[in-house]
């Protein structure tokens, strides 16, 4: 597998040769990067026009993508807002010398930390709970689906990242899932997890891939389209 770029004006693209049958274009969300995926032996001068044709596609996707909302950075004080499965808590922030536990009822999450605890050790405390509650949720959907699918996940991991919702390695069977999913509603995370999976059958975008998700999840374009909507982590 190679890689190189494309300098298209102020627009660069990530280009990858490696064992598909079809090019795929790819602009990720938050800051509208561009990747490109080609057959191995395509000629870089084919890739670039490909890009060229796409030009108007890729600055309409970059233009959504830049106007989505940002999620203001937290700092895990009292009364801040708060996100899980799609439903906004506001947060306490309770010091006490004992372990750190965070709990959560129908309208309120409690952030129990020892006196002193400063913002990163909060916000620490506060993501190892949101990364448990991933790994309370994520197994059963995996199974469900494999049952559906007729495919079997070896194993998921959980990462935060910037510019994609989850990817696969379809040669281990591995899926790797954005923690920054714990905020949405829990039917945007299947619909993440599904897409995934499908790339354990058919590794790129191409026509075969969107039959298989329009055969196992219909609604998946009103899925994207919402997890697209929402807001984006922002680092600070």
């Amino acid at each position: 597998m190679g890689q190189t770029h494309i300098r298209l004006g102020e627009l660069d693209i990530t280009v990858t040769f490696k064992a598909v049958k079809n090019v795929h274009l790819s602009v990720h969300p938050p800051a509208g990067n561009v990747t490109l995926v080609a057959p191995t032996g395509t000629r870089l001068e084919v890739a670039r026009a490909y890009a060229i044709s796409k030009l108007r596609w890729i600055r309409q996707q970059q233009t959504q993508l830049l106007a989505q909302a940002r999620e203001v950075p937290r700092q895990f004080v009292t009364r801040e807002s708060h996100y899980i499965w799609g439903r906004r808590y506001l947060l306490t922030v309770v010091e006490r010398d004992a372990p750190p536990v965070v709990k959560m009822d129908h309208r309120r999450i409690t952030l129990n930390v020892r006196p002193g605890a400063d913002a990163g050790r909060r916000e620490a405390i506060y993501q190892r709970w949101q990364r448990s509650l991933l790994h309370e949720t994520i197994p059963p959907l995996i199974a469900h689906w494999e049952r559906r699918i007729g495919v079997k996940v070896e194993g998921y991991f959980l990462q935060r990242m910037k510019t994609k919702w989850g990817s696969c390695n379809h040669l281990r069977a591995h899926i790797r899932l954005n923690t920054e999913l714990v905020k949405k509603p829990r039917d945007l995370l299947e619909y993440v997890i599904v897409h995934e999976m499908i790339h354990l059958i058919e590794p790129t975008h191409n026509e075969r891939f969107i039959a298989l998700l329009d055969q196992h999840y219909p609604a998946w374009r009103e899925a994207r389209a919402e997890l697209n909507a929402l807001p984006l982590w922002q680092a600070v």
